[in-house]
């Protein structure tokens, strides 16, 4: 099929975009690596008057340490992100889930930026984003505001975006000392979008206890799901094989998945409980002997 008919603007700077989607809001769209959006509207699934393209706003892909965190601009190619020596060191968590993010040459068009604005309930770096306690940064005409990301994904495709506010930056704290990560997910292949994901990271007290999990799961519901009890049940805890066995079952009763042509909600509970225990352990086998 081809697209419905639409105005198209190439603005080469960031002034010039937030002003031209204040304009055009709400029938306008930015458009990034396009991986889902092109698609969408060619299919005519999503329709849009106006398309904003950002891929000339060379002020918006970086990625640079900030304060304790990680800021990387939202036109950052994904593989960009991905083979970054700084990204691998401080936030490795970030570095494994884009592995799973569909093919090297769908993330070497597509864009960190675009794949949170998206928010695909099935993607990585949604539940990624959340686990790590990561902001997002919005730009619109009223100003910047920043979002923490477990506030930032509302439910299917999605997000606290204002229709006149553009995704340019996102926040990640560094992992801190003791820390490890895992990131598993079961999908049909390789590539696809995950049936279940699981982004885990466990920081150990000096005696050996956890002293902070943090759980954070896609395709799981309509939203990236941050397993709060599960988190709470780990705290304090000796880490073991059971006691990583019991958070997984806390966290599969905290999701609220659906049935579709891929699994019922039965067998992705089943498929949470096994990809969380797993990820706890090698998350704790990382923290306990090093990255």
């Amino acid at each position: 099929m081809k697209p419905a008919a639409f105005t198209y603007f190439a603005p080469s700077s960031l002034d010039q975009a937030v002003s031209l989607l204040a304009d055009h809001a709400p029938e306008a769209k930015p458009l990034a690596g396009g991986q889902s959006l092109i698609p969408l509207i060619n299919f005519r699934l999503a329709e849009s008057r106006y398309l904003i393209d950002l891929n000339r706003i060379s002020e918006l892909s970086y990625i640079r340490e900030a304060d304790g965190t990680i800021a990387i601009g939202a036109m950052t190619r994904q593989f960009e992100a991905e083979r970054s020596e700084l990204v691998s060191r401080t936030i490795p968590l970030l570095t494994e889930a884009l592995r799973f993010t569909g093919h090297p040459t769908i993330r070497h068009r597509g864009t960190v930026g675009g794949a949170l604005a998206h928010a695909d309930p099935a993607a990585e770096l949604p539940a990624v984003a959340v686990a790590l306690g990561a902001e997002l940064v919005a730009r619109g005409p009223a100003g910047t505001r920043t979002i923490p990301a477990g506030e930032f994904f509302l439910g299917p495709l999605s997000t606290a975006l204002a229709p006149d506010e553009l995704l340019v930056e996102v926040r990640i704290p560094q992992l801190p000392p003791r820390a490890g990560w895992a990131f598993l997910e079961l999908s049909r292949r390789h590539g696809d979008f995950a049936i279940v994901g699981v982004a885990a990271v466990i920081t150990l007290a000096p005696d050996g206890r956890v002293e902070r999990a943090s759980l954070a799961l896609c395709g799981a519901g309509p939203k990236p799901v941050r397993a709060s009890r599960a988190e709470a049940a780990l705290a304090g805890a000796s880490p073991s094989q059971e006691r990583f066995r019991e958070a997984g079952e806390i966290a599969a009763q905290e999701i609220d998945p659906d049935s579709d042509l891929h699994a019922s909600a039965y067998y992705r509970r089943r498929v949470a409980t096994v990809l969380v225990r797993r990820a706890l352990a090698e998350a704790h086998r990382r923290a306990t002997e090093g990255r």
